[in-house]
């Protein structure tokens, strides 16, 4: 047999990748890639939330190479077709799909996010909101952006699915909006992740202009009294009474304050030290690896880039933004109510953002006045806002799904 060597070149670039990005819709491939280049770059260079950003960045690139079959957007089509014979058939999507499709199983199933929040439970310290439960009004408060992007969203012509989905961005929490957007608009997850966590790292660059134009240097420069020492008792029985009562009222919040109050009781038993540990680190470790790239992996060219995804990006700054003023504005009126004692900045911390938000109110804080401490009282509203994000998405969830 002749060994035409050419020829076998040529088929072999003919069935290439790089063929394909040369052919007809290949260039939202290639664009991308160049996209995927960009979010590497800010996530290793300007360290924009890089532990899930590198990982979302690389799933985007793999996902937009051709002809890799790691994931298959067809399968997820069927999966989520009632008149498909796949209809939410796992086993379907395990049997023929790549890997990326696999691992995408553990975000459409609501495991990653779920699991995260458990991480998240173990690393976060109550106390600050349990010596002042005020602050559950401001992450309350907080809250307001998602609601304003929901009806921004219903007005710029999305379904009421969507709207729900793009609307929890400001509830500057990544897990809990890709936890929703599979839920109920799974289409587009991708927009929503980065839109989510490209905001959540541009904290420090939002928030402060927002955060002056509505408080005066007067309110700004408030110094506010030492919180008390919280009992080891009373943490050990926050979760449990959280997790009871927000469930009972609101079930569909079950995977996620489940797992936070769960994660948090670890940290504060005292006896399952090992178990809080595996969770901080271990388990968030493995989980945002999984997390990262098979959320990536959905920012599929032919379907990321359109107009709607623009649509999401602004969505997205307005509900952040929105939640930020809802936060300010409420600790304003703490501040009228309570005599000048509340420092309004900490309201702007109601976002979940833990505990990046929480640190940039008591930057402002110093710099209107260098002798005052804000970080462990904007803490408080900071963690309640994790909460607050939580019940938000349960309540959308109901109404929804």
């Amino acid at each position: 047999m002749d060994f035409d060597f050419l020829s076998i070149m040529s088929e072999l670039l003919k069935d290439s990748g790089f063929a394909a990005l040369f052919a007809g819709s290949g260039w939202k491939s290639l664009l991308m890639i160049l996209v995927a280049f960009v979010l590497l770059y800010l996530g290793i260079n300007r360290k924009f939330e890089p532990l899930l950003l590198v990982g979302i960045a690389f799933g985007c690139l793999l996902t937009n190479i051709p002809g890799n079959g790691l994931y298959t957007p067809e399968l997820w089509d069927a999966f989520l077709n009632e008149s498909s014979e796949f209809y939410h058939s796992y086993g379907h999507v395990m049997a023929h799909g790549g890997l990326l499709d696999i691992l995408y199983i553990g975000v459409k199933a609501g495991v990653y996010p779920s699991l995260i929040f458990i991480g998240i439970g173990a690393m976060t310290d109550f106390g600050p909101l349990i010596s002042n439960p005020k602050s559950l009004i401001l992450g309350a408060a907080a809250q307001f952006g998602v609601f304003f992007a929901f009806f921004g969203a219903i007005l710029l012509g999305f379904t009421g699915n969507q709207a729900a989905s793009i609307g929890i961005i400001g509830g500057a929490d990544g897990p809990t909006a890709i936890f929703l957007a599979t839920r109920l608009a799974p289409e587009l997850l991708g927009a929503i992740a980065i839109a989510a966590y490209s905001y959540m790292a541009l904290i420090p660059m939002i928030q402060p202009p927002i955060m002056h134009a509505l408080t005066t240097e007067k309110e700004r420069s408030v110094k506010m009294v030492q919180l008390r020492k919280v009992s080891q008792r009373e943490k050990i029985v926050f979760p449990i009474v959280v997790a009871t009562f927000v469930i009972l009222l609101i079930p569909s919040t079950a995977p996620l304050i489940g797992c936070l109050m769960f994660g948090n009781l670890l940290r504060e038993t005292g006896v399952t030290d090992r178990l809080s540990d595996t969770a901080q680190n271990a388990l968030m470790n493995i989980v945002t690896i999984f997390l990262g790239i098979s959320v990536g992996a959905t920012t599929v060219g032919s379907r990321f880039l359109v107009f709607d995804t623009l649509k999401i990006v602004f969505l997205g700054l307005i509900a952040f933004s929105f939640s930020t003023i809802g936060g300010l504005l409420v600790g304003k009126l703490m501040y009228k109510i309570s005599g000048g004692k509340i420092n309004p900045l900490i309201g702007s911390a109601g976002v979940s953002a833990v505990p990046m938000a929480a640190r940039v109110s008591q930057k402002e804080g110093l710099k209107t006045n260098p002798s005052n401490y804000l970080l462990m009282h904007a803490m408080g509203p900071n963690v309640a806002g994790v909460i607050g994000s939580a019940i938000a998405a349960g309540f959308l969830l109901k109404v929804f799904g």
